[in-house]
């Protein structure tokens, strides 16, 4: 079982269709990607890359992206996708740390990196010249993989501490590809995913069951509402995932909700917390189209959902319980809820999220303390805390970002649901900090409209929590800030908002 095979099917079904996309002009179509696929797996084998060895991909969204991932994965070897948005020296961190038989870098970032990168024979710039020469070597027939073996080791975010990877196998991903066709949307050769969010993310793993179904892959020269407007009068069908910071700009773009919507596929939102407002103003601009996962590294985009349709049955009740949920668990996936002993605990009830079905990673690369941690008999643990309602998962927080304080446990998702509803308020994030005197207490750092007068904002923000939550969750401070530091899939960085908060006392003492 090679991932890559199902690039080869569609190509021999769908030989001409559409396959790469830029904006409304067709790059290749399958025939043609899938050629272009064997020639640089053969240029990956000319160059040293074996079966099972590991190639990085550290490039910024492009047409040859997916390209350059089946190509890793038609020679045999496991494809490192890394964000864009980290830093060169994490970056050749990671590169380090896989031991990556070759680097794949855009000319946008190589100056960076092979300044700091440790074996700068190992990587490849993907200049224009390049990828011709590559293009251009004898195709290579798809290696075949068994289904344990590795496909994608995914790194998590690293917002609490130094990032893992994540082993994802040819069966995960296979798992994950036919989980999307079963309860998320069905796809064939007239569909489209168009590519707003990171490729070497969500974006990229829901590429698969594209690919697998011989739809085109639309790669935008700009992810500016307006441009996406443009595209959306230009393809049927198109379907595309996006975190709740690029739900809220496109919402509210004018150009958007002046689109025929009517035309679209389905928004995919995930990647971080999505709260009810959001998707009350997704479905007020797209109509039923809305689709909020919830996946992990661990489990990519396949532990629960709320689809379309019961999304908008929520909507129409005004069951905010639903709304406030990520849904009932995916196809083939168990989920419980579970105390400090394993125990699953009643419904409504807080306790650990835990999972078992066929995409949960094999183990986290070269970290068996941390695999042994995550995954027991079976179970994914994945740190998330949550409770089941009426078979809905509601998640409340990281289980390291739950805050004590005075004895009481406060859920900082919870506070910044609630600060998400005042009128003014355009993002926010919601930390503990230590206290002497109740050993925790709560921070906020709050993004204001850019028409809200900042004046008695605190106060304002303050009586707004006291009218809506009991008195010791809320803040006890609030930080006006012009932007909440994001990682590259959307998360906060909350370690980088505890950063600022200490930098800034010591500065004051």
């Amino acid at each position: 079982m090679n991932t890559a095979h199902t690039l080869a099917e569609s190509a021999r079904v769908f030989a001409d269709q559409p396959a790469i996309v830029i904006d409304d002009q067709t790059d290749c179509d399958y025939g043609e990607l899938a050629h272009r696929v064997a020639c640089r797996a053969g240029a990956l084998h000319e160059s040293g890359v074996k079966p099972g060895g590991r190639v990085v991909l550290y490039l910024k969204n492009r047409p040859d992206y997916i390209e350059a991932l089946f190509a890793i994965w038609w020679a045999g070897a496991v494809a490192v996708p890394l964000s864009s948005m980290l830093h060169a020296r994490e970056a050749a961190s990671i590169i380090d740390d896989v031991r990556a038989q070759l680097t794949w870098v855009g000319e946008d970032l190589a100056d960076e990196l092979m300044d700091v990168c440790a074996n700068p024979g190992k990587v490849g710039i993907l200049a224009a010249e390049n990828l011709a020469h590559e293009r251009n070597f004898h195709p290579l027939p798809i290696v075949d993989r068994r289904p344990e073996d590795d496909a994608w080791i995914f790194f998590t975010s690293g917002t609490t501490g130094k990032p893992k990877g994540a082993r994802l196998t040819h069966a995960n991903l296979w798992a994950m590809t036919t989980a999307y066709c079963a309860d998320v949307e069905w796809v064939d050769e007239r569909s489209s995913l168009l590519h707003l969010a990171l490729q070497s993310h969500a974006s990229g793993l829901f590429a698969l069951p594209f690919i697998a179904k011989g739809a085109a892959q639309i790669v935008p020269s700009s992810t500016d509402p307006a441009h996406v407007a443009t595209l959306m009068r230009t393809r049927d069908n198109m379907t595309f995932f996006v975190p709740p910071i690029m739900l809220r700009r496109l919402c509210s773009a004018p150009e958007i909700k002046a689109a025929p919507v009517e035309r679209m596929g389905t928004v995919l939102v995930g990647a971080a917390p999505v709260l009810a407002e959001d998707l009350i103003a997704g479905m007020a601009t797209f109509g039923a189209r809305l689709w909020n996962g919830y996946g992990q590294g661990e489990s990519p985009c396949t532990i629960t959902a709320m689809g379309p349709r019961a999304m908008a049955t929520a909507a129409a009740e005004h069951n905010r319980v639903a709304l406030e949920s990520v849904g009932a668990p995916r196809i083939g996936t168990q989920v419980r809820v579970v105390d400090d002993d394993g125990n699953t605990v009643q419904d409504g009830e807080i306790g650990e999220v835990i999972v078992k079905g066929p995409t949960v990673m094999a183990g986290y690369l070269d970290n068996p303390e941390a695999t042994a941690e995550t995954l027991r008999d079976g179970w994914l643990f994945t740190g998330d805390l949550g409770r089941f309602d009426a078979g809905l998962l509601t998640l409340l927080d990281r289980s390291k970002d739950l805050v004590i304080s005075g004895g009481a446990n406060i859920y900082p998702r919870e506070v910044e649901q609630t600060l998400r509803q005042h009128a003014g308020v355009l993002d926010v994030a919601v930390i503990g900090i230590p206290d002497e005197e109740w050993g925790e207490r709560l921070a906020a750092f709050v993004v204001l409209h850019p028409d809200e007068d900042t004046h008695g904002f605190e106060r304002s923000l303050d009586e707004h929590c006291l009218s809506m939550m009991a008195r010791y969750k809320r803040p006890k401070e609030y930080h006006l800030i012009t932007e909440l530091p994001r990682n590259g899939a959307g998360k906060v960085l909350k370690t980088t908002l505890r950063e600022q908060l200490t930098a800034h006392a010591h500065n004051k003492e």
